[in-house]
C-alpha cells in the first residue's frame, strides 16, 4: 500500500509539473535507446524554481542601483549555444517613438526585491551605446 500511495502522489506532481510547463495530451515512458523529449522529473525540479521570462522579465522595467527606471526588457536572445546570453533592453522614448534597444549581457543584471537591476547604468549611457538591431 506505501508504494503504490508513493506511486500515485508522484503521478500526480508529474501531471502538476506537466500542467505548469503546458504540456498536454498523453506522456509515454521513456524506452531504452531512445532519445528524451522534455524533462526528467529531477530536472522538472529544477525548472519549476526558475524565472519564468513571461512572467517575471519580458516587459519588465529595469533600474539602476539608484532605483531610477532606466528602460524595459523588450527580448532575451538565445544564442546558437542555447543559453540566454543577452537581453535586449529598450531605452528612451514615449510609447514606443523615439526607443533606443540595447543589447546588455545578462550577466550584468541582478535581481533586487523582485526587481532587475543593471548597476552603474543610466538613461543617458544606454542610449548612448549602439542601437541593437535584428538581423534581416
Amino acid at each position: 500500500m506505501k508504494s503504490r500511495t508513493y506511486s500515485a502522489r508522484m503521478t500526480a506532481l508529474t501531471l502538476a509539473g506537466l500542467v505548469a510547463v503546458g504540456v498536454s495530451g498523453p506522456v509515454y515512458a521513456q524506452v531504452a535507446g531512445s532519445s528524451t523529449v522534455g524533462v526528467t522529473e529531477e530536472e522538472m525540479k529544477v525548472v519549476a524554481v526558475g524565472w519564468s521570462a513571461k512572467k517575471k522579465i519580458m516587459g519588465k522595467a529595469v533600474y539602476n542601483d539608484k532605483n531610477e527606471k532606466i528602460g524595459t526588457v523588450d527580448d532575451l536572445i538565445i544564442t546558437p549555444d542555447k543559453s540566454v546570453s543577452y537581453a535586449i533592453i529598450g531605452a528612451g522614448g514615449f510609447l514606443g517613438m523615439g526607443k533606443h534597444d540595447v543589447a546588455i549581457p545578462v550577466s550584468q543584471f541582478k535581481e533586487d526585491k523582485g526587481r532587475i537591476v543593471l548597476a552603474g547604468a543610466t538613461k543617458d549611457a544606454l542610449k548612448a551605446m549602439p542601437k541593437f538591431e535584428y538581423a534581416k
